[in-house]
């Protein structure tokens, strides 16, 4: 029996329905199962916040007081969130180190020095490599901090401070990926550095020595005057008529320049914007000079500012540049490319 051509284009209807519904249940799950390991994690997180104790009040104030660096171990995934939280550690001013606990008990266990204070990770505060580990520490002398999901493990009974990370089960469907465990274990650890550069006072120009080659540290100690100056100075006096204008701010690229008196003192600006608007306005250009078309209170910055107070001045009016000044003075250009161009933005 032949197949009309009808029967033909309802076969291929019905199998791009097919796909369609597929695609469809598959975003479904998708968006289920996300929504469902955050909001785990989520809760695990609000719980924890209501447990938190003296213990984990008193580790901190240790590490705080201690003339030793803290030590950070642990095993499987504890052991790259232990690796997260020393890099955190150390850019907020706490002298860490990282420990695999496998290694420690084939050698690694040398690098713990007499005062240092040791942190141990892990989910559920019995594996083999934490059993070895923990008793070689505590011959040592030195006191152990346990960062653990099980009360009744021997991480926990035996750590100087355990602290405990409660939680009814991991984020997967088979209650056994490191998914809920970790990020407890990864939200304590920054809690801690928090708390220990409070007690520090560590400011943002202590941040920036530990950040100086990437844009957080730029945003901190980048100054204005380390940018204007590899810009060219457009600037035209009061008197000058508009073709001097017009040349002057092609000629320097900034789409700006700034009206000088003859002691070089700002008077005003005439951006490429205000030549539009004046030359829709304007008939007779024969006698028009800076004076007549320059904005006389254009946004300005002191060279002495952090190159961020720039761009969030920038961002607040909608400009692309800004007249750098020195008192009175006109100093120069710092243009939003440049800033671009340092990684601020």
């Amino acid at each position: 029996m032949k197949c009309s051509i009808f029967d033909g284009f309802k076969a291929v209807l019905s199998k791009g329905c097919q796909k369609y519904n597929k695609k469809l249940n598959h975003q479904k799950i998708i968006r289920e199962k996300i929504t469902h390991t955050l909001q785990a994690e989520a809760d695990a997180l609000q719980a924890l916040c209501q447990q938190i104790d003296d213990k984990m009040v008193l580790a901190v104030e240790l590490i705080f007081s201690s003339s030793g660096r803290v030590i950070v171990t642990g095993i499987g995934k504890s052991a790259i969130v232990a690796q997260k939280m020393v890099a955190t550690f150390n850019s907020t001013g706490t002298n860490a180190i990282y420990m695999h606990a496998a290694d420690a008990i084939h050698g690694d266990l040398g690098m713990i020095a007499e005062k240092d204070v040791v942190i141990c990770l892990s989910k559920s505060g019995n594996s083999p490599e934490i059993k070895v580990l923990i008793p070689m520490i505590k011959a040592f002398g030195n006191i152990i901090i346990g960062l653990v999901s099980h009360q009744d493990s021997f991480l926990y009974k035996e750590a100087d401070y355990p602290v405990l990370l409660p939680m009814d089960k991991e984020a997967d469907p088979n209650n056994l990926a490191p998914t809920t465990s970790t990020t407890l274990q990864m939200a304590v650890g920054d809690a801690m550095a928090v708390a220990l550069l409070s007690l520090r006072g560590f400011s943002k120009e202590s941040f920036a020595r530990f950040h100086p080659g990437g844009s957080i540290g730029k945003q901190i100690y980048l100054k204005v005057s380390d940018i204007y100056k590899n810009n060219e100075k457009p600037k035209v006096y009061l008197n000058d008529n508009i073709k001097t204008i017009i040349v002057e701010i092609s000629k320097k690229r900034l789409g700006i320049t700034v009206v000088t008196d003859d002691n070089e003192n700002m008077m005003g600006v005439i951006t490429d914007g205000d030549l539009r608007r004046m030359l829709e306005n304007t008939d007779d250009l024969r006698f028009v000079t800076a004076a007549a078309i320059m904005n006389e209170k254009p946004k300005t910055i002191d060279a002495g500012s952090l190159a961020a107070d720039a761009l969030g001045i920038m961002r607040k009016f909608s400009i692309s540049q800004l007249v750098v000044v020195d008192g009175i003075r006109y100093a120069g250009i710092v243009h939003i490319h440049d800033l671009i161009r340092e990684g601020i933005m």
